[in-house]
Order: structure tokens, then C-alpha cells, then sequence
């Protein structure tokens, strides 16, 4: 007897061999993937979903984002990340980010991500432990870390006290089931060599990511060399703290010879297509990262910079974009871009033994996508229908450990009209 049995699936696994089920079941039995092939007679289950042929895949993975940030989206927009950043959103958090604030704002996140198709993220911002409390109660799975910078922040006064708030946050939630604690240096240039070799410390006593921003902008690299006198990528090696532990986000600007360190490092990329578009950042050289056997994956970053939380569209964005920019229509081929945004997004953040891939054992974090529409039909491959003509609003189911978390592109475990009164109340005490 399972607890749940998908049936009639066209069911991407997005395996390592890109398996599929044309005709496909999936049964679950304690949150947890117990058999998946084509559909067979007589399954005992105490629920039964019927996908009349739509696709199920696993559950989409956003590897960067400030979930919070939901409460400044469009904020300060067209302007240089320097300026955005020193002139709108410091200035603002500083004066606003809170317990409430940080709940607030994930609330909102975590209902759109959820809406999405995306079952997990990874965060980096401040009062994380608001942060957790927002996933638990929709449902969710994340990788968790407190921004740690060498200037007073929100959420401690010194870099020291970031890292031991880091610490005791990661004793509170090392077992837990759906939140993994990890550590978040926020950058090279906001963040000293002492801090940066204290944090990966900690990423390796505790077995967590480190998770950081690196090789943003031009500024950035050129702020690196002054200091340091070298580039972002070279100097992290050069301080000892560039290993597979390291999820690097952004990457937008590594030289030739960096991107064979990342490789030889295996350090893994999330690349956010969007946001380094709209903030002028320039465009990654992902093709050639993918080339040398990079894991890259998908980050939305937050939506003051991109604007929204939909993995879909950002798969999208950048399958196209790196065609033309490369003047290439083979690169990023939408099979692989789908498998960036699951399989590989879980490698990247060290899970891809409990999720990413429709595999028996595995978490059973599933999105059911509705291809029963005109933009979606004929339909003659799902991957390519997925990246390029999808959006997040064809979700139409999602589970997380088996549980019905998006039910007919109704999200049960965040309540629309309380996330709505939230934005509405903070547009309201910043606009004052």
C-alpha cells in the first residue's frame, strides 16, 4: 500500500541517462520515491493522482536568491549595482530588516517559488531562523545562510559574530529534514582573506556549502586586483578557500585560466541570467564553463534585481541568450538547461543523493506541468517544450516529501490573500 500514486505521467526523471515514461507512474510511500516506471495494473494506494498525460518532473531548484527581498522588488531599479545597492537597498534594510520583515518577506517568496514549481532554494540574507520558520510552515525545502560581511549588518555587528550565529544556526538545524544550514561569506570584496578562511573553516568542520558571490561586475574584479593583486576567482585560491564545497554565484567575469581553476576546484556556479541582465552586470561565459565540466545551475538572486522567482522563465532566458551571444544555436540545448535547473542543481548544492532526479529513494519533490494549453500544444518534445515555450504559471501541481503542496495552480500551505496584506502593509511603512 503506498500514500500517493502519480499515474498517466509523462515522467521526465532527469537521470543521469535522461530516462522517461511516456506513459508513466510514480509511487510514494513515506515522502519518498518507492517505484517509478510505466504504468502498471493494480496499484494500492491511499491517493491517486490521474496526470492525463501531462509532464512530471522534479521539482525545480533556485540555487541563490534573498528571499526576503520580496518587500523591495523594483526598488531602486535601473540603476548600477553599486549605486542600487549603497544608495536603495543598504540604506533601507538598515533601517528596516527584522525578525517580521524577514518572515514577511519569505512568506511572499515562498508562495511564488511554490506557485513556480520550485521545491527548494538557497538563501542568503539576515535572521535566517525567520527564514527557516517561513519554509517549514509552507512545506519547503531550502539551504540556509546568514550573510556575513566585515561592516555591521542586520544581523551582527562584526564578521566574528556572523560566523558564531552561523555556527549555532547550524547545530539547530544540521538533522533537520528540510532546512540545511549552510555558510554565506557574502563576497571577496565585502569580505577580508581572515573572514573568508574563518568561514570555509566552518564549511568544513560542519560538512556545509559555502555559498558566496563571486566575479560579479568589472568593478568588482578590478576592486579584487587592487587590493590583492590578483583576480576574484585567483585570490579565493590564493587565501586557501576555493574547494567543492564552494557555490560560487554569479561568475560573470572569470578569465580563461579561472575557469580551469573552477574546474580543477570543482567549485559549482549558480548563474543568474536575469538579474545580471537587468543590473548590466554582463553575461557569464556559461557555454564554456559547461565545456569544462562545471556543474552550473539556475539562481533567480532576489527580486529587487530580477524581478521575479520563476525558474522557468530564467532557464528560458538563458538558453537563448547564450545562443546568441555565442552565435551558436547548439549551446545550451534545452535537455541540458532542464537538467541545470534540477539533477545538476542538486549536485551544486551537495543534495543530489536526496533530490534533483525522479529516482527511487529519493525525495519525492515533484511538479506536474499542464501541457493541456495552445502554447503548449503540439507538443513533440517535452524538454524543448518546457524551456521554450512553458512558464511558471503551467505548474499545476507540486509535491514536496509526497505532499500535495500546489493543488490545480492552488498553493495549500501559504495563504494568497495574507501575502498580499503583507506586501501591501510594507509598501506602505517604507513609502512613509
Amino acid at each position: 500500500m503506498f500514500d500517493l500514486v502519480i499515474k498517466n505521467a509523462w515522467v521526465l526523471t532527469m537521470d543521469e541517462n535522461f530516462t522517461e515514461y511516456k506513459n508513466g507512474y510514480i509511487a510514494i510511500k513515506d515522502g519518498k520515491i518507492a517505484e517509478v516506471g510505466e504504468n502498471k495494473e493494480n496499484l494500492e494506494s491511499r491517493e491517486m493522482i490521474d496526470a492525463n498525460g501531462n509532464i512530471v518532473l522534479p521539482g525545480f531548484i533556485n540555487t541563490h536568491t534573498h528571499a526576503a527581498m520580496t518587500l523591495l522588488r523594483g526598488y531602486g531599479s535601473d540603476n548600477p549595482l553599486k549605486v542600487w545597492l549603497e544608495q536603495y537597498i543598504w540604506p533601507v534594510e538598515g533601517k528596516f530588516v527584522s525578525y517580521e520583515f524577514v518572515k514577511d518577506g519569505t512568506d511572499i517568496a515562498c508562495y511564488e517559488m511554490l506557485r513556480n514549481g520550485i521545491t527548494c532554494f538557497v538563501d542568503m540574507y539576515f535572521y535566517e531562523n525567520a527564514v527557516a520558520d517561513a519554509v517549514k510552515s509552507a512545506h519547503m525545502r531550502a539551504v540556509l545562510t546568514t550573510g556575513i560581511l566585515d561592516f555591521p549588518t542586520p544581523g551582527a555587528k562584526t564578521p566574528d559574530e556572523g560566523i558564531q550565529k552561523t555556527i549555532d544556526f547550524i547545530k539547530e538545524y544540521k538533522n533537520d529534514e528540510f532546512i540545511y544550514p549552510a555558510i554565506g561569506p557574502h563576497a571577496p570584496y565585502t569580505c577580508s582573506p581572515s573572514t573568508l578562511q574563518k568561514s570555509m573553516q566552518v564549511a568544513v568542520d560542519y560538512d556545509v556549502v559555502y555559498h558566496i558571490h563571486v566575479s560579479e561586475t568589472l568593478h568588482e574584479v578590478e576592486d579584487i586586483k587592487n587590493r590583492y593583486g590578483d583576480t576574484p576567482v585567483k585570490h579565493l585560491n590564493n587565501i586557501g578557500v576555493l574547494n567543492n564545497r564552494v557555490l560560487a554565484v554569479h561568475m560573470v567575469h572569470p578569465t580563461d585560466e579561472e575557469v580551469e581553476l573552477l574546474a580543477e576546484k570543482n567549485v559549482k556556479i549558480a548563474h543568474c541570467t536575469e538579474s545580471n541582465l537587468k543590473l548590466a552586470s554582463g553575461i557569464a561565459p556559461v557555454p564554456k564553463m559547461l565545456e569544462k565540466g562545471i556543474i552550473v545551475s539556475f539562481g533567480t538572486d532576489g527580486t529587487a534585481s530580477n524581478d521575479d522567482l520563476d525558474i522557468i522563465g530564467e532557464l528560458s532566458t538563458a538558453a537563448k541568450l547564450h545562443k546568441g551571444y555565442n552565435l551558436n544555436p547548439t549551446v545550451l540545448p534545452a535537455k541540458q538547461v532542464l537538467a541545470m535547473a534540477t539533477r545538476d542543481a542538486a549536485k551544486a548544492i551537495r543534495l543530489d543523493k536526496k533530490i534533483g532526479s525522479i529516482e527511487v529513494d529519493k525525495y519525492a519533490d515533484l511538479v506536474i506541468i499542464d501541457i493541456n494549453q495552445p502554447h503548449l500544444q503540439p507538443l513533440f518534445d517535452p524538454y524543448i517544450q518546457i524551456v521554450y515555450s512553458s512558464r511558471g504559471s503551467d505548474v499545476d501541481t507540486v509535491l514536496i516529501n509526497g505532499k500535495v503542496v500546489v493543488k490545480n495552480k492552488e498553493v495549500l500551505t501559504v495563504e494568497k490573500e495574507r501575502v498580499l496584506s503583507i506586501a501591501k502593509k510594507w509598501k506602505e511603512k517604507i513609502l512613509s
